[in-house]
């Protein structure tokens, strides 16, 4: 059974990009805010969900970057959208996680970084998006047409993507 997620790129007027910093397997990974598609929901409800509970920013969805599938022995059957976002309201704050109890939150903070910036961080998921987000933002292409398969984990577990890069 497929369980799906979405992600959203937002960025603000400067050309930064909303960044999440959350904790993971003993670790802070930076990524943009989203999370699962709960019962009941398509991809764009979600993202605007995940979004406000994140962030407390209120967002439309303007496009698509990547959808990305993953089928693999451990995590079974995976896909995360990539959306596109632009903010119509709100106040930028840390949020929380619902799911979690208040001293398991793993959300630390968030905020608009540059592309430099994100250069130079030691854990950004997926581990292509710098390389690739700001072809999809500066092109204005819908990535609707962009469709990545991801490979099976590598032995050090990472994800490959079809050209064999971790991710």
């Amino acid at each position: 059974m497929w369980v799906g997620g979405v992600r959203v790129i937002i960025k603000n007027e400067k050309d930064e990009i909303l960044m999440l910093c959350q904790h993971h397997e003993d670790r802070d990974i930076w990524m943009v805010p989203g999370g699962a598609i709960e019962d009941g929901e398509n991809s764009i409800e979600a993202a605007i969900r995940e979004v406000k509970e994140e962030t407390h920013l209120d967002i439309r969805i303007t496009g698509v970057a990547w959808h990305v599938e993953e089928v693999s022995p451990e995590r079974g059957q995976r896909f995360v959208n990539y959306m596109i976002g632009e903010i119509v309201g709100g106040e930028l704050a840390l949020g929380w996680d619902p799911e979690l109890p208040e001293m398991e939150q793993v959300m630390k903070e968030v905020r608009f970084l540059s592309r430099e910036e994100i250069a130079k961080l030691d854990h950004v998921y997926p581990k292509f998006f710098n390389e690739e987000v700001w072809d999809v933002l500066c092109d204005k292409r819908d990535g609707r047409a962009y469709y990545k398969l991801r490979e099976p984990w590598t032995t050090d577990g990472y994800m490959k993507d079809k050209k064999g890069r971790e991710s």
